[in-house]
């Protein structure tokens, strides 16, 4: 039987805090695609108010599809890589948790079969639910507030049958906000640093 030392714990747990600073370098903590995405929201209730819910998910779904290499784009103009160091594993857990969540599309789409709201409300958990994978990948808890927000609001949301509309701002709200804060914690942190 090995035994593990106490040394070999602190190297693990020291490898992973490294892993987490590396992500939260490369992402500036993930808030410039938490601003993208809340903008995705954002477009998406225009699209409702403009023209219909339908197409609002179809918008979602298509900028969905371009937070990443927008947010890429926006970091690179403010001066960060926009990417995570060769081998850090986990770059691998967030690529999983993109994965899932492109795999639970179906099941909000199918919602939107029966009210096309229950899109929105049903993406609401998804993205919620993966935000809370965040708190690992970035080693900030406040993705754990991030996601639980997302997840009561949407529960909330169906719960007094808010509309379309009503969803994508509350959506929007949510990610734009928590997106601001931590991209102005992340600036305080690095200029202090």
């Amino acid at each position: 039987m090995t035994k593990l030392s106490s040394n070999d714990s602190t190297n693990k747990t020291d490898t992973i805090e490294h892993a987490q600073k590396d992500m939260c370098k490369g992402y500036a903590n993930g808030s410039l695609g938490i601003i993208v995405s809340g903008l995705m929201w954002l477009i998406s209730a225009a699209v409702t108010y403009q023209y219909s819910a339908k197409q609002a998910v179809w918008a979602l779904l298509i900028g969905g599809m371009l937070i990443h290499p927008v947010s890429v784009l926006f970091y690179k103009i403010i001066g960060l890589n926009g990417s995570h160091t060769k081998g850090n594993q986990l770059g691998n857990l967030a690529m999983e948790g993109t994965i899932f969540m492109i795999m639970c599309l179906p099941i909000a789409f199918g919602l939107s079969l029966q009210h096309t709201e229950w899109f929105f409300q049903g993406m609401l958990l998804i993205i919620g639910g993966r935000y809370l994978t965040f708190s690992s990948i970035y080693g900030i808890k406040l993705y754990w507030i991030l996601g639980a927000s997302l997840g009561v609001a949407a529960y909330l949301l169906f719960y007094n049958s808010v509309q379309s509309f009503g969803t994508l701002l509350a959506g929007s709200l949510i990610e734009i906000s928590f997106g601001i804060f931590m991209f102005l914690s992340f600036r305080r942190n690095n200029k202090n640093a």
